[in-house]
């Protein structure tokens, strides 16, 4: 495992990791997580995303019993949270979004169910506009300086939003966010390539990057299909089954297949090529990775030496294939 500074922070997060989206809490119980998640620790991973919304606050429990018997040091991993959609289903007033009430209740809340007594990162999972960036920069400030958060950041946020939450924090000698949360993969390009592009040299802007297989669209699992134990037959993933079957969709199922073949070529398989590809950019901090086995988890953490494999010429071919550089666009 090789591991890349936290952009132009000191922290080094691993640059593949594991999160709980999806999974925890509705796919895996306690030992079933508790397996995937020493699986990836053995192989160097260490940091761990989750989020106070995955499955209404169970994926960060199930998380926090791992993490309380695991016998990991403290030091030797990175855990994270995000707030902004709340953790009850219920959602009232002052339960969601980013005022100062519920970016610090959350913050405890969160603390209780992972079982640190701090959060390494923690994210503001998407822009309120209810909400004025200052209180929010505020409020992320005063938990770093109480040592309950060590860096914060963002999640979803334009270019825009983010200068603007560093503006604020220069203003009013505030902590400024220290990473963003984006989408990105060989089929979500813009924001991470283009939008961001100037983010990483004037403020350092770090990425942990989400998707990376296009929610399991670059998997090849879909090439023939929806199988039976997708999680598109989900309750609430009826949004993701229906990005498949639109034009859009059929046009990139015929790229997949593509790829498909190169990764045949390379003697790997098709994840793997995917998460190497978001591995050659130098802007990825860390590529987060899901898995519901543990063979799914060794099987991802082999895109690291794929990643070495992937030269100008291959990259070149792939980029033939997908055919979407944002700078051709």
């Amino acid at each position: 495992m090789n591991y890349r500074r936290l952009g132009k922070s000191g922290l080094q997060v691993s640059e593949l990791s594991f999160g709980s989206w999806v999974t925890f809490g509705s796919q895996l119980d306690v030992e079933k997580g508790k397996a995937c998640m020493y699986a990836a620790y053995d192989a160097g991973v260490n940091f761990f995303d989750n989020a106070e919304a995955y499955a209404r606050g169970e994926s960060e429990t199930i998380m926090g019993k791992i993490l309380a018997n695991s016998g990991w040091r403290r030091d030797s991993y990175v855990v994270s949270s995000k707030v902004f959609f709340g953790s009850t289903q219920e959602r009232k007033p002052n339960q969601t979004g980013l005022s100062r009430k519920h970016v610090v209740e959350a913050c405890h809340q969160a603390l209780e169910r992972l079982q640190v007594d701090y959060l390494d990162l923690y994210f503001c999972h998407r822009p309120d506009e209810n909400t004025p960036i200052e209180e929010t920069v505020r409020a992320m400030t005063d938990l770093i300086q109480q040592g309950k958060v060590l860096y914060w950041g963002t999640s979803e946020w334009s270019a825009q939003q983010i200068m603007e939450a560093h503006g604020v924090a220069r203003q009013h000698n505030l902590v400024p966010p220290t990473m963003e949360q984006p989408q990105y993969n060989m089929l979500h390009r813009y924001r991470v390539e283009e939008e961001y592009r100037r983010l990483y040299s004037e403020i350092g802007l770090g990425t942990t990057i989400w998707s990376p297989l296009a929610s399991g669209l670059l998997t090849g699992k879909y090439n023939d299909g929806i199988p039976e134990d997708s999680r598109l037959n989900l309750p609430d993933y009826e949004w993701l089954r229906d990005r498949l079957v639109g034009d859009e969709g059929k046009a990139n199922l015929a790229k997949v297949k593509e790829l498909g073949k190169l990764a045949a070529e390379l003697n790997t398989n098709l994840p793997r090529l995917a998460l190497a590809w978001c591995l050659r950019n130098p802007n990825v901090s860390t590529v987060i990775t899901g898995a519901s086995r543990v063979d799914q988890v060794k099987d991802n953490m082999g895109a690291v030496d794929v990643a070495m494999q992937l030269t100008d010429e291959v990259m070149e071919k792939i980029e033939n294939i997908l055919g979407n550089s944002p700078r051709e666009q």
